[in-house]
């Protein structure tokens, strides 16, 4: 477990563009938080742009140091000249449940490939420099299990605690699923266990 779980990610979808060698890079940036939305959020542009020569991407799905959300496409361009080197640049950056898409419209001008992994980490890198991010409060699922007698005493703790009740469920006793900060997880366990002289049953969903 690594134990600076927070991230930044991309605040809202941004754009960038610039002209190399007269081939015009739009570099789109955006949030997402699983591979459908990637997908999703590729097509947009794809709908966008509809006649760019070429739409390459890179996403990290999750944290930063993710690997199984890790993807990338050169959409037509030569092999490794595109979408590695935009990758590259995101996995260098400290980012995370993000995509990135540099529509290309080609300017007459073939730029060879070194010319290419450079115009594609250059849009890129560039967009990193002024994107707006913010930061991205990566939650653990918690079930609480208690008596009817507690449930105000929760509900008021979680409230000003700011942690949101996602699911509630009444039998003979009260069950809370809440989204945890996982960075405070250890600190809400100490405070539950005191405001219920540990009456509460606390189980983490992995």
């Amino acid at each position: 477990m690594h134990h600076n779980f927070n991230y930044l990610t991309p605040s809202h979808t941004q754009q960038f563009e610039h002209i190399i060698k007269r081939s015009r890079f739009i570099t789109t940036a955006g949030h997402v938080n699983s591979r459908a939305d990637a997908k999703q959020f590729i097509q947009q542009v794809r709908d966008q742009y509809p006649d760019a020569s070429h739409h390459c991407w890179a996403h990290i799905v999750g944290a930063p140091s993710a690997f199984e959300g890790v993807d990338q496409s050169d959409d037509g361009e030569p092999k490794g000249t595109a979408g590695k080197p935009i990758l590259n640049v995101l996995q260098h950056s400290g980012l995370g449940n993000v995509v990135f898409i540099v529509t290309r419209y080609f300017g007459g001008v073939k730029l060879g490939a070194g010319g290419l992994v450079r115009a594609y980490s250059q849009s890129a890198s560039q967009a990193i420099q002024l994107l707006k991010t913010r930061e991205y409060v990566v939650c653990q699922r918690v079930i609480l299990l208690f008596s009817y007698p507690l449930q105000g005493k929760v509900e008021y703790y979680l409230a000003s605690s700011d942690i949101e009740i996602t699911d509630k469920v009444f039998t003979q006793q009260v069950c809370f699923t809440i989204a945890a900060p996982q960075n405070k997880v250890s600190e809400l366990q100490n405070d539950l266990d005191q405001l219920a002289n540990g009456k509460i049953l606390i189980t983490f969903e992995q």
